[in-house]
């Protein structure tokens, strides 16, 4: 009898909940980077156009766009190396929604990260002093993505 409460607790579709969590964690990370990353990349083109000296300086909102997806990959490969025989339903839910909160927080971080580096160094181009106000803004969006991260860390260790 004890075997059979036991196998109840780890049904076969237990793997299903995990390995979409450890999947949405990454691939909704990873399109908020992609978007981040191309519409930054955009303003930086437009703006390399008036003012080619400042390209690396104006490199920063790609780089932030693409520390989200490293969220999302930390949470992906935690969940991944956690699936085992022993993997119960509720660990399978608890890490669903763990790679939901970093990845949908990384889309949402990606988003505003692309539209404020894109706006940020098309002005920093016509006005130089706008570039620190352009990087408080974007640390802001991207704590958006660490918010994310430490939820999904938080549920990862219950």
């Amino acid at each position: 009898m004890a075997t059979d409460a036991a196998d109840k607790d780890k049904p076969a579709y237990s793997f299903f909940f995990g390995s979409m969590g450890a999947a949405s964690a990454i691939i909704f990370s990873a399109l908020g980077a992609a978007y981040g990353t191309a519409k930054s990349g955009t303003g930086i083109a437009a703006m390399a156009v008036m003012r080619p000296e400042l390209i690396m300086k104006s490199i920063i909102p790609v780089v932030m766009a693409g520390i989200i997806a490293i969220y999302g990959l930390v949470v992906s490969v935690l969940i991944a190396g956690s699936l085992s025989d022993s993997y119960t339903i509720r660990k399978g839910y608890i890490h669903l929604a763990a790679g939901l909160s970093v990845g949908f927080a990384g889309l949402a971080a990606g988003f505003a990260i692309g539209i404020v580096g894109d706006a940020g160094v098309r002005g920093t181009a016509q006005q130089p002093r706008l570039f620190v106000g352009m990087i408080l803004i974007l640390i802001f969006a991207e704590v958006l993505g660490l918010y994310g991260l430490i939820v999904a860390i938080y549920l990862y260790t219950k």
